[in-house]
């Protein structure tokens, strides 16, 4: 994929207006943009692949292109608790207490995992099956879109 399909990919996202768009060609290429300020994992994945990386604009969302392989990194175990809501992720329910789960904590179903805030309306995101949490995934005080992965549990 050339850098300049990617440019006018990124372009029409910010002319619709998407936040999040995956894409994998014939070819085996696979490519994810993802609005946001992860401006290092931009510039990671643009100087690791074949073409010289350009400056991003500060807009611009994160792109990862990589080839589809069998040698492709194992995403963690587990299944994924997404974010059902646009909003502010908290992992505690105040900037004192503590966070409603770690790694590696044992959880059950209904018990609270984190706080979305929306329209400034703290909505508590709970537990929907027993597990262990493999992998805290979001940022803590950060925005989430609807779909994106907050925990791993396994």
């Amino acid at each position: 994929m050339e850098l300049d399909q990617i440019r006018k990919i990124v372009e029409l996202m910010q002319e619709h207006e998407l936040s999040y768009f995956d894409m994998t060609t014939a070819d085996g290429v696979h490519l994810r943009l993802k609005k946001g300020s992860d401006l290092e994992a931009l510039r990671s994945a643009l100087s690791s692949a074949s073409f010289a990386p350009a400056a991003a604009p500060a807009s611009a969302p994160a792109a990862i292109a990589t080839p589809s392989s069998p040698a492709a990194p194992a995403v963690a175990a587990g299944s994924e608790i997404t974010s059902p809501m646009v909003g502010t992720f908290y992992r505690k329910a105040s900037p004192d207490a503590p966070e409603f789960v770690k790694v590696g904590d044992a959880v059950s179903v209904g018990q609270t995992l984190c706080i979305i805030e929306a329209m400034k309306v703290m909505n508590e995101i709970k537990a929907e099956k027993s597990g262990t949490i493999t992998a805290a995934v979001a940022e803590d005080a950060t925005p989430v879109q609807y779909g994106d992965v907050l925990f791993r549990i396994a």
